[in-house]
């Protein structure tokens, strides 16, 4: 666990703050206990706002300062409040995990990093030499990268990449061998945004023996842990794994990742808190050892973009079903692929997974869209379920324009064209030659990722102008591109 921080209650020139009122040497009568300032009981938002984020004993200062220094005063030899030297542990950084660790459901201990490709690599190292893992098939390109490209090289890590979808129990129980240290899902993947079963397939790894049994990392970058709570049921998962750089700092300007683990009592029900707690030990002498260690200020940033996430993940949500129910509807699309759809064939998964604050959001704008007047969708189902939008363009029945996505993406005027996701603003990309450009091509078409596939990170702008904008550049890259002369430049990105 990380050190918590002690602080003087005296300011540094060692005098005792009094609020301006000499003591007179009188003896005041103490005032009970104050009850603790935030704990995990409380709130989906009020974790998010309080915990981390307690006020200074030193100056009463309500927003935590940041802390530069990159080492540490020592009273002897070894005694010191917590911190030695930045790399091993900052006070921003210790605010940030902590909160992380409260802001997941049945979460215990956070680690941050410097991105959350350094999460995952450091993940697979802590399994050590010859290990095998079973990842979903449609995984993050970085993260194939990697485990085919960088683990398999340097520590002789095997994977067996999967569709959980459609594979049988017995099929995924015959993947697991003696070695197989880890099984690594996306919920939903990127950018086709499929939901695996993922309670059923915990349920049946939790069927092996504890001592024996692989352990579950649940990467929920998209869904955030507001709308998904992988350490908790139905999913009850080991590892919950974040991008912070997405929705929880969501502003754009932050490079990191996370991993939180169960805290004891639920490591403790699902049998294996002794393997929990070494796994910690040995992230944790990883994350120090290798120093992939967010900056004080980069943890400050993400500290307080995460205050916002409720308010932000149920904005992106009520946009995001609004936008993929106009391109449902609109002649110029082929698809739309969005879990909070009805047609979406992990439609139920998504209901079924969804955590109890996301639930109750969920269930109060149903109520009220099903309320609305000239509601062409009431009865179908639909809810909001993050802001990850993807569709094929063209007409539905014609033959793929392979041209067409790349001249939608350089037309679009409020949606920008470049990678990530989860900001405040939208952003628009073609996966096929940008996020999952490192997948072979053979691979990338057999997961259905074409030169038509565009993916939508949905913002929190108007969603009346997002909308305007995506049917503008619609009808341009599919109609009116040819009766003008404009030049449309390929993407070299990866």
């Amino acid at each position: 666990m990380s050190p918590s921080i002690v602080q003087s209650n005296g300011h540094s020139n060692g005098h005792t703050a009094t609020n301006g009122h000499a003591t007179n040497g009188s003896q005041s009568t103490p005032l009970p206990a104050k009850p603790t300032h935030a704990n995990t009981s409380d709130g989906f938002s009020t974790r998010a706002i309080h915990i981390g984020s307690e006020h200074s004993s030193e100056t009463g200062a309500v927003i935590p300062p940041i802390s530069l220094s990159t080492t540490y005063a020592q009273s002897a030899v070894g005694v010191h409040k917590g911190f030695e030297y930045t790399r091993s542990l900052n006070p921003n950084r210790d605010s940030l995990e902590r909160m992380l660790a409260g802001l997941e459901t049945n979460g215990g201990k956070a680690l941050a990093f410097a991105s959350g490709s350094a999460t995952t690599a450091t993940i697979l190292q802590a399994l050590g030499t010859g290990a095998h893992v079973l990842s979903i098939n449609d995984v993050y390109g970085g993260t194939f990268r990697y485990m085919s490209k960088v683990a398999s090289q340097l520590q002789g890590l095997e994977t067996t990449f999967v569709d959980f979808d459609s594979a049988t129990d017995e099929e995924v129980l015959a993947s697991i061998r003696p070695n197989t240290k880890l099984i690594w899902i996306e919920t939903p993947t990127n950018p086709t945004l499929r939901l695996p079963p993922i309670a059923h397939i915990t349920s049946l790894i939790h069927s092996l023996p504890a001592a024996s049994r692989p352990l579950i990392a649940i990467d929920s970058t998209f869904l955030s842990p507001f709308y998904v709570s992988p350490l908790s049921a139905p999913i009850s998962a080991d590892l919950a794994v974040h991008s912070i750089t997405k929705y929880i700092n969501g502003h754009s300007d932050v490079l990191m990742g996370a991993v939180i683990l169960p805290n004891a009592s639920t490591a403790e029900a699902n049998g294996n808190k002794d393997t929990i707690d070494a796994l910690y030990a040995r992230l944790q002498f990883l994350q120090n050892a290798h120093g992939a260690v967010p900056g004080a200020f980069d943890a400050w940033l993400a500290l307080r973009g995460a205050k916002t996430l409720s308010l932000r993940m149920k904005e992106h949500g009520r946009s995001a079903i609004k936008l993929a129910r106009f391109l449902l509807a609109h002649p110029l699309v082929k698809e739309v692929i969005y879990p909070g759809l009805a047609e979406h064939p992990g439609h139920n998964s998504a209901a079924k997974i969804l955590a109890p604050h996301a639930r109750k959001f969920v269930d109060e704008w149903v109520l009220a869209d099903e309320a609305k007047e000239g509601n062409e969708r009431k009865g179908k189902g639909d809810f909001p379920f993050g802001g990850m939008v993807s569709f094929r363009i063209g007409r539905a029945g014609e033959l793929a324009d392979e041209g067409a996505a790349e001249r939608f993406l350089t037309r679009t005027r409020l949606f920008t064209l470049a990678e990530s996701l989860g900001g405040v603003e939208s952003l628009a990309e073609l996966p096929e030659k940008m996020t999952h450009g490192s997948i072979p091509p053979a691979e990338r078409l057999a997961l259905g990722i074409t030169p038509d596939l565009v993916r939508l990170s949905v913002g929190v702008e108007d969603i009346d102008d997002l909308i305007a904008d995506v049917e503008q550049a619609l009808s341009w890259a599919v109609e009116g591109w040819n009766s003008t002369s404009t030049s449309v430049a390929s993407s070299d990105s990866e």
